[in-house]
C-alpha cells in the first residue's frame, strides 16, 4: 500500500513539473521552444514577468518608475543581504513594498481586510538557471481572497498600473 501511494505522489509531482514547463514554455509553429516571459498563476494569485535585467537593476528601474508616477516606496528588502548577514546563501532575492493611498484607501473602503495585502508588494528573484523573474500578487486574486464587491474599477486601475510599472522595469 505504502509502494502504491509513493508512485502516485510520484507520479503527481511529475506531471505538476510537465504543467508549469507547459505554461512556462511553448512551442511555435516548427515544433521550436519560445519562452513565455509572463505568465499569471491564478493558484498562487502571482502574476510573474521575465526581466530583462539583474535583480538589483530591476530593482532600482522598479523604483525609479514607481516614484516617477507619484507613489511612494516604502521599504526595499535584499533578503540575499540579510542570509548574507547571518552567515547563509540565497540566489538575489528583492522585495519593493510601495503604494499610494488614493488608490489603496477605497479598496480597503469595500473590505477592510485588503489591508494585510497592502502596500503592494513586488518580488524580483534570480532562478537556479540566472534568469532574473518580477512577480506580484494579481489584483483579481486578491478581489476573490478578500471577496471584495463594488470595486471592479479600482481592480482594474490597479491591474493597469501594476502590469505598467512590472513591464516598464522589465523591458530592455
Amino acid at each position: 500500500m505504502i509502494k502504491i501511494v509513493s508512485i502516485a505522489a510520484l507520479a503527481v509531482a511529475v506531471s505538476s513539473c510537465a504543467s508549469i514547463d507547459t505554461l512556462l514554455n511553448k512551442t511555435n509553429s516548427t515544433g521550436a521552444m519560445t519562452n513565455t516571459t509572463t505568465s499569471i498563476n491564478a493558484e498562487k494569485g502571482l502574476v510573474t514577468l521575465q526581466s530583462n535585467h539583474s535583480v538589483q537593476d530591476t530593482a532600482d528601474k522598479l523604483v525609479s518608475v514607481i516614484e516617477s508616477k507619484g507613489m511612494k516606496v516604502f521599504a526595499r528588502v535584499d533578503h540575499q543581504k540579510n542570509a548574507q548577514g547571518v552567515d547563509l546563501s540565497l540566489r538575489p532575492t528583492q522585495v519593493v513594498m510601495f503604494g499610494n493611498p488614493k488608490a489603496g484607501t477605497p479598496l480597503m473602503n469595500c473590505e477592510q481586510t485588503v489591508a494585510i495585502d497592502l502596500p503592494q508588494k513586488i518580488l524580483i528573484s534570480e532562478d537556479a538557471d540566472k534568469k532574473v523573474w518580477l512577480s506580484y500578487n494579481n489584483p483579481d486574486y486578491l478581489q476573490t481572497r478578500h471577496n471584495i464587491e463594488g470595486c471592479d474599477t479600482e481592480i482594474a486601475n490597479i491591474s493597469k498600473a501594476l502590469n505598467a510599472i512590472s513591464t516598464a522595469a522589465t523591458a530592455k
